[in-house]
């Protein structure tokens, strides 16, 4: 018997995030997309936090860990990580969680919601209804719960001790479920898809990527029964090219690889690209919008606004591939 759960980020019903490349923007009704702005957001909340067990970690204590980096202008990437040099990792949780106010961040697992406090040197992990508690369990082992208090230390991790994944989301739809995973190994970073719940095939995709992994989502994007996973990359430098590596479900049999067309190879779309881009799943198309370079500009300074892309999928004759629908410039 599979259990499955499904992770949701988002911040009300309506809002769907773009997951990308630079600070990111929200989607609020039907097509629109908000930039972002809130000035004020202080990066003192940027770091890592532990549980108290953590300044016994020498003495054989087992602790878990959570790190907090900057994902746009108002909301942050939150990292769940545990100690994994002397058994398997207690708890490994991602999420994208928005700004509410100075001390708030939110976000949504399995529908319910889950809330970021701040307070002072310290973050609390708890869910805002109490009977909603359970959802926090099933991101770890033996018993344990992503709730809690967590204390901010100075300076990295101790990496001789601490779980190696870089990403990590578990998402189900209609029936089929994905664990996505990205680790490091060695010189290169692996991404891992397993399908759970295909009646025929559920052989583990293990991909080599080129950067690193921003985000997953699920959707069943042409209406057949079946759904679409799809993971958002970015490539490493000041670029920050992205790319979406994406499966489609067969008649809940066995899973296909859809093509999607890197934008510098798109002669429609790819005029003024220098990467930056974003990603989101809105109203069954993908979404992808990026800055437009004019001659001249500098990479940290785009002059020529935004363009906005809507792809569908369709039935191609080797495989399904994401095909432009829709293209929009806005400053």
């Amino acid at each position: 018997m599979i259990r499955l759960k499904t992770i949701v980020v988002t911040t009300a019903l309506g809002l769907v995030v773009l997951g990308g490349c630079k600070n990111t923007v929200q989607k609020k009704g039907k097509g629109k997309f908000e930039n972002q702005t809130d000035k004020e957001q202080s990066a003192n909340i940027y770091g890592n936090y532990v549980s108290d067990g953590y300044v016994n970690r020498n003495e054989g204590y087992d602790w878990v860990a959570v790190s907090i980096k900057q994902a746009g202008e108002n909301k942050i990437s939150l990292s769940v990580r545990s100690r994994a040099d002397k058994k398997n990792p207690t708890c490994t949780f991602d999420a994208i969680f928005f700004k509410q106010n100075d001390n708030l961040y939110q976000t949504r697992v399995d529908g319910k919601e889950v809330l970021l406090t701040i307070q002072n040197q310290s973050i609390k992990l708890n869910t805002k209804d109490p009977a909603d508690s359970g959802v926090l369990f099933f991101y770890c082992s033996g018993g344990a719960s992503l709730a809690g208090e967590y204390t901010k230390i100075d300076g990295e991790l101790d990496r001789s001790q601490i779980d190696k994944t870089l990403f990590s989301k578990f998402l189900e739809l209609q029936g089929v479920a994905f664990r996505i995973s990205s680790v490091q190994n060695d010189s290169c970073r692996m991404l891992s898809i397993v399908p759970l719940g295909l009646e025929l095939d559920n052989s583990v995709e293990n991909i080599e990527i080129d950067g690193r992994v921003i985000d997953a989502e699920i959707e069943d994007l042409n209406s057949d029964g079946s759904p679409e996973v799809l993971i958002y990359t970015c490539s490493d430098g000041s670029g920050s090219y992205g790319d979406v590596i994406a499966y489609s479900v067969n008649n809940k049999k066995s899973m296909s690889r859809i093509y999607f067309e890197p934008v510098a190879q798109n002669t429609k779309i790819k005029l003024g690209y220098m990467g930056h881009d974003e990603f989101a799943l809105v109203e069954r198309s993908l979404v992808q919008r990026f800055p437009i370079y004019k001659d001249g500009d500098s990479n940290a300074n785009p002059t020529g606004g935004m363009r906005q892309i809507a792809y569908e999928l369709v039935d191609g004759e080797a495989c399904r591939r994401f095909v432009v629908k829709q293209m929009s410039e806005y400053k």
